[in-house]
């Protein structure tokens, strides 16, 4: 049986069938090949194959791993032969899917495969072994049990196996354990001295009627439940919510603090846990906050010589955002991050501890497969909900098996894990801003989540304990003066704050006044306003201020003088070095903020105040350091239909330049740049006398190339004229030409 070659068979191919290849395989497209010969070079190697194979279905993988079976690799094979192997099932489409990604070529009576896909695919296909053609009509039945048990073992796959037994040769006769019976017999065949291996011929006698083993024709099924769309959205939308509260409070917490980098790069594990204490969470949540901070350009490691993780610029923006724009910011962040958090707190090869923000963690694939989970998600019906994560893990195992590694489940876990703590999901199914995210962008998610949040409140409910309940989303205004004036207790649905002396001292700090927090509770509280709070405001406000402080380095006056003889009397008084200078006045050369701290620890309750006596707002603002951007992942440029059919056009120009004669070929030795005066004579006469010339040059990419020119026009550096096998006008540089020659038949070659 005699089949063609992959070259002969691209070229016959139509243009359509090559740009379904370019497109199904793009990386046969980098640089463009120069013709169909070198097209057929590269879909034959191992890189190639092995990457074309990741997007082959369980089914196809094994279609194409019957045809190495069938040693499709050395020989080509008839669909009759493939057809036998599978027992009535149909492998048609099969065929026709490793046809378009040329991963085998021919008629269906002498199928062929690339000689490299044993290689990239599998070194044992279909869990067979080697084969050995002198086994052919070797029989396995009369065999006793226990050699015949050894045989199912390596026939279920894989085909070797470690033994000792592999060591030394024995005759049938002095063999004592199975498997050197089996070697004995030549059943099994001998790799090394620790490793025996079972022929392909064996393998397939033993396995009887089904020469394959178990073929998985169709996915596993996956198991969903019907939710509410909208209940999936609030649901989502509620999460979301929370994430920002909680990015608001790393951000407020590493301002005043910023946790130091480790050596290795990462952060500590005991930065890790007071964080998740700060946000009330466990230190899994801490993790993913840390990477998706830091991915979103929030917070950066500020280098140096003692670095430290430290908010950005960029968070102060992000900061005084509205809700839906800081989830949108944060959602994106985590779709595009090039690595996995889900290792966090588990150990690499060496038994170290993976750290968040550690080296170890990065994947550049890890966007495209999380992707790869939520477009499965998003496939289903809105507000469908897949009941297990494992289910789906299966059905993307079937659907890709070469995708992931081994981390390929537990991938799948984490994304759904993780895109439920993003609000992405909620309930196992994608929500409506999540779907949107996927396919639109941020700006657009941004917006169906402001969809689907409840309308913000302007109201809270004043306790008679202190505590102010927000029943909802307050309007940002209204929020912003209760997280002055108030802590928050518990959040959810509803957010629990507390209202304390510190608090309340915190919003005079601010530049409240006593007047001003009592019309906020009496404006923006539908419940009367508890007595206990109103005399907390009061007795804090006539306490607060009485010393003021200005910078000398720093001074504070007061009008009791008795109070002012109290501050000196006092050991921090020394420590500040604190000065009277006048009855009711007192200086420092420290610092105001430094000398406010110290005496508010003391136990007194000073204001700072401007020159014209208001009260200042000295609160500490946190450490910032310049942004460095997201580490965002951009996916290849997918080309154009246009593109494509261009580049199909050039590799048929090539194929048209290979098989076109030449006469005497002028070469330009490397080391002339531009080339020496009989190239550009040789041009220049052609032009003069319309000929054709064979012109040899280094495109762009810096690919050789060849192709059929009828000059025109050449000088300047440039030669320009008709490309034969297009009919259009091109310029070449003179530069990038290697060689030319006259077209020796003018009538055949255009």
């Amino acid at each position: 049986m005699s089949g063609v070659t992959l070259a002969e068979w691209l070229r016959a191919r139509e243009d359509a069938a090559l740009v379904a290849l370019l497109r199904a395989r793009p990386d046969l497209a980098t640089p463009p090949p120069a013709d169909t010969t070198v097209l057929a070079t590269r879909i034959g190697s191992r890189a190639s194959v092995a990457r074309a194979c990741e997007d082959l279905d369980t089914f196809t993988l094994t279609v194409l791993e019957a045809l190495l079976v069938l040693d499709a690799d050395l020989r080509p094979v008839a669909v009759a032969e493939l057809e036998a192997l599978f027992a009535g099932v149909d492998v048609r489409d099969a065929l026709e899917a490793l046809r378009e990604r040329a991963l085998l070529w021919g008629d269906d009576g002498a199928i062929s495969t690339p000689p490299a896909t044993r290689d990239a695919v599998n070194a044992f296909p279909c869990g067979l072994g080697r084969s050995v053609p002198g086994l052919a009509d070797a029989e396995v039945d009369g065999l006793p049990e226990d050699e015949r048990r050894v045989l199912r073992a390596l026939a279920a796959g894989p085909p070797v196996g470690q033994t000792r037994d592999a060591a030394h040769a024995v005759s049938l006769a002095t063999a004592t354990t199975p498997i050197q019976k089996l070697l004995a017999r030549g059943l099994l065949i001998r790799r090394d001295a620790l490793t025996v291996e079972l022929p392909r011929e064996i393998g397939l006698k033993v396995r009887g009627d089904r020469p394959l083993g178990d073929v998985r024709v169709v996915e596993p099924p996956l198991g969903t439940a019907a939710r509410e769309p909208s209940t999936v959205d609030r649901t989502g939308g509620g999460v979301a919510l929370e994430l920002s509260r909680h990015v608001e409070i790393l951000i407020k917490s590493w301002s005043g603090e910023p946790p130091p980098v480790l050596r290795s790069g990462g952060l500590g594990v005991r930065d890790l846990r007071r964080l998740a204490k700060d946000v009330n969470a466990d230190e899994r949540r801490a993790a993913l906050l840390v990477e998706l901070v830091v991915n979103a350009g929030l917070v950066a490691d500020s280098e140096g010589t003692e670095p430290e993780w430290a908010p950005t610029t960029q968070a102060d923006a992000w900061l005084v955002a509205a809700p839906e724009h800081r989830w949108a910011a944060l959602a994106q962040a985590w779709l595009d991050l090039p690595r996995l958090p889900g290792l966090i707190g588990q150990r690499d090869d060496r038994d170290r501890l993976l750290n968040p923000l550690a080296p170890e963690l990065n994947r550049p694939a890890a966007p495209r497969d999380r992707r790869r989970v939520l477009e499965a998600l998003a496939a289903l019906d809105p507000g469908t909900a897949v009941t297990d994560p494992d289910e789906l893990a299966a059905v993307l195992a079937w659907r890709a098996p070469r995708r992931g590694g081994r981390l390929r489940d537990e991938l799948v876990r984490w994304t759904v894990d993780e895109g439920t703590q993003t609000g992405v999901l909620a309930l196992n199914a994608i929500t409506a801003q999540g779907r949107t995210l996927l396919t639109e962008g941020p700006g657009p998610a941004a917006k169906r989540l402001g969809d689907a949040l409840p309308a913000p409140v302007d109201h809270v409910l004043v306790q008679a304990d202190l505590t102010v309940v927000a029943p909802g989303r307050l309007d940002p205004e209204l929020a912003d003066e209760i997280d002055l004036v108030a802590d928050v207790e518990s959040a959810g649905g509803a957010t629990v704050y507390r209202v304390h002396e510190g608090s309340v001292r915190r919003a005079f700090d601010a530049g409240r006044s006593a007047a001003d927090l009592h019309e906020l509770f009496r404006s923006r509280s539908r419940t009367p306003v508890p007595q206990s709070l109103t005399y907390l405001i009061d007795d804090t406000a006539r306490k607060h201020g009485r010393l003021r402080g200005g910078a000398a380095g720093s001074f504070l006056r007061c009008d009791d003088p008795v109070l002012v003889a109290e501050v000196l009397a006092h050991p921090t008084a020394e420590r500040l070095e604190l000065r009277r200078i006048a009855p009711t006045v007192l200086v420092s050369p420290l610092p105001l903020a430094e000398v406010l701290d110290a005496l508010r620890t003391a136990g007194f309750a000073p204001a700072a105040e401007s020159a014209d006596g208001r009260v200042l707002d000295l609160r500490e603002r946190g450490r910032r350091i310049a942004g460095k951007g997201r580490r965002r992942s951009v996916p290849p440029a997918v080309p154009s239909d246009e593109q494509l059919d261009e580049l199909v056009r050039l590799v048929r120009a090539g194929d048209r330049a290979a098989t076109t004669a030449g006469g005497t070929r002028v070469s330009v030795p490397g080391h002339l740049g531009a080339g020496p005066s009989a190239t550009l004579a040789l041009l220049q006469r052609a032009a003069r006398q319309g000929r054709s010339v064979l012109v040899d040059f280094v495109d762009s990419h810096g690919t050789a190339a060849r192709r059929v020119i009828t000059p025109q026009v050449v000088g300047g550096g440039v030669l320009e004229g008709v490309d034969v096998s297009y009919g259009e006008v091109r310029r070449f540089p003179l530069h990038r030409i290697t060689s030319a020659a006259l077209v020796e038949d003018q009538d055949d070659n255009g």
